[in-house]
């Protein structure tokens, strides 16, 4: 039998106005944001993913849970309701708004002959598509196969329920699936190599900007991040109304009144339930958040589940070590904001420490959100006062090359400068000084 490939496939786009037709499949569960929000549609974010990912939502199937079912997810009578509507609707795809088992997948498959794609395959299967870089590619591929190593079986299944017993489909059996299972073994064990060989570069590259003011912008998926790095930093990043359109971190020199470089990141966007092998295989695009002085939480003010957003950063942002940041909250998109959103949005920015009510598209708000930056830069600087014989005046003149010096007087006895440092500048500067003698030595 022929070697299978094991990446999720993309979604087929098969007729009709260009997309495949599909039936979204969702358990209701307490703590949806549907449920709290009267004007939220309980499908609206799997619509807005699938359409991302070119697919046409044609019909729903919803059942309030507690739970989802352990082997149907919905219960049987909503799986008959689903196979109708598919029939009707001539749907040939469910997207089940929740990741589901292996066993769960297989039992929906098994009721209603339909296809299945659950919410992780369908934002791997977008994250697949958006993917530019060598690294981002090696991340999604690596999310895929450790996704789909569990549900192989499945993925076997398939094959052989094939009509007609077509040569090199029939009973693929134990073996070829053990044989299949090392395959996707090895190939996971190669990507996690060449990744850490990408982080190693990483991590080099990041020590180089030690000295910087490192910023990163995180937030829900399109709450306007890529706007804000254009806005702030005069960027052209690709911008797009569809979720996820950003993946592979993007850094700008950000030419701010300070007397160090400051560096401005976009990262990729979060959601909620976002694939748990998706946050893994980013790690290092992530890093960038981790490794950042400063995070600017970028909120889509005119959301209407805009508390829900927020925490699911804050989760993701936890999962990743971040919880500790320094991080300005920036309540974006302002101008999109309707009437009845104000009050509660009012609470909220009362509510959030060094929050900032802004539009990065018009512009309005982004002055106060600088000088708070600039501010915070400033307060990164260390300062110190030396004095320096005058036949050390070369060490002077060296001074004046790693500092901001503020004030220097030529006194009889020696030469007294008084000097800021950039983060890292003035430990180093002092052991240049003990090593000429010039300071005492450090005790413990």
């Amino acid at each position: 039998m022929a070697q299978q490939s094991f990446d999720l496939p993309h979604l087929e786009t098969p007729s009709g106005d260009g997309r495949e037709i599909a039936i979204v499949l969702k358990a209701l569960m307490p703590g949806d944001p549907s449920l709290h929000v009267g004007s939220v549609d309980p499908v609206g974010e799997i619509t807005a993913l699938a359409d991302t990912a070119g697919v046409r939502i044609a019909g729903q199937v919803i059942q309030k849970r507690n739970r989802p079912h352990p082997g149907t997810y919905v219960g049987k009578g909503k799986l008959q309701e689903l196979a109708e509507l598919a029939g009707q609707l001539q749907a040939t795809l469910i997207i089940v708004d929740d990741p589901i088992s292996p066993g769960q997948g297989r039992n929906i498959e098994e009721q209603t002959e339909m296809r299945i794609v659950d919410r992780a395959e369908l934002i791997m299967d977008i994250f697949a598509r958006n993917a530019r870089s060598h690294q981002a590619k090696l991340q999604v591929e690596l999310a895929q196969l450790q996704y789909s190593q569990s549900r192989l079986t499945r993925m076997w299944t398939h094959l052989s329920r094939m009509e007609g017993g077509s040569v090199g489909t029939r009973g693929p059996g134990e073996t070829q699936l053990e044989t299949d299972r090392r395959i996707v073994r090895r190939k996971i064990s190669v990507l996690k190599d060449r990744l850490s060989e990408i982080e190693k570069q990483a991590h080099t590259q990041h020590k180089s900007r030690e000295g910087s003011f490192r910023i990163a912008l995180v937030g829900y998926t399109n709450a306007g991040k890529s706007t804000m790095l254009n806005r702030l930093t005069g960027a052209d990043v690709l911008i797009e109304d569809k979720l996820f359109s950003t993946l592979d971190t993007s850094t700008r020199k950000w030419p701010l009144d300070l007397p160090f470089d400051v560096l401005l990141s976009d990262t990729v966007g979060f959601i909620r339930k976002l694939p748990h092998g998706l946050v893994a295989s980013f790690h290092a695009t992530l890093m960038e958040a981790n490794e950042a002085d400063l995070l600017l939480h970028i909120v889509d003010a005119s959301s209407p589940t805009i508390e829900f957003d927020m925490e699911s950063v804050e989760r993701t942002l936890t999962r990743i070590g971040c919880e500790s940041h320094q991080k300005l909250v920036l309540f974006n998109k302002m101008d999109r904001v309707k009437d009845d959103q104000r009050i509660d949005l009012q609470h909220l920015l009362a509510e959030q420490e060094d929050s900032f009510a802004i539009s990065a598209t018009e512009g309005t708000g982004i002055e106060l959100v600088v000088e708070k930056i600039l501010e915070i830069g400033r307060q990164r600087q260390e300062s110190g006062e030396y004095k320096l014989p005058h036949s050390r005046s070369d060490l002077a003149a060296k001074l004046h090359d790693v500092a901001l010096v503020d004030h220097e007087e030529f006194l009889d006895d020696g030469i007294v400068i008084e000097a800021r440092f950039d983060p890292g500048q003035k430990a180093r500067w002092e052991s240049t000084l003990r090593k000429a003698g010039l300071l005492p030595p450090i005790t413990d």
